[in-house]
């Protein structure tokens, strides 16, 4: 997929969508000084290209009881193309994996796990990292205090 070219007025749109994605038409338009059929256009084109993916609200997980955040190194028994990707099909719909990265070198993926609390932890891991899924070593880090999220990429230019 080709990468689009973004102009200072879409870099603008993205960077504000990013702080924060309730913001009406009007209100994009008025801060980044466009016409509001003009602005609606360009972020209709920035979905279409695939720019912005999908508008979110970013929730506080310790606020509703899902406060344990593990950061988890997975290594497979076999690194087969197939044995790969029967994994990330696994993980795709479980919603406590909050995100899965494919990483070379050391293990085969590093996912973010949220859960409730150690219990939940373990019983995810029994449901997820057995043998029939082809996992041969789990390296498990709890945070112990969130400093920085930031889900935002920083926009050139």
């Amino acid at each position: 997929m080709d990468n689009i070219v973004l102009d200072d007025a879409d870099r603008r749109l993205l960077d504000l969508l990013q702080q924060d994605c309730s913001l009406s038409n009007q209100e994009l338009a008025q801060r980044t000084h466009l016409t509001p059929p003009t602005c609606l256009r360009r972020v209709r084109r920035l979905v279409e290209a695939g720019v912005i993916e999908r508008r979110i609200a970013v929730l506080n997980a310790d606020r509703i009881g899902a406060g344990l955040t593990a950061i988890v190194e997975i290594t497979l028994s076999e690194q087969a193309a197939e044995r790969l990707s029967a994994f990330e099909a696994l993980v795709a719909d479980v919603p406590e994996v909050q995100q899965c990265w494919r990483v070379s070198p050391g293990p085969d993926f590093v996912l973010v796990l949220l859960v409730a609390d150690m219990p939940a932890y373990h019983a995810l891991v029994h449901r997820l990292f057995t043998a029939a899924n082809q996992v041969r070593n789990v390296r498990a880090f709890f945070s112990v205090y969130r400093s920085k999220f930031a889900p935002r990429v920083p926009l050139a230019g």
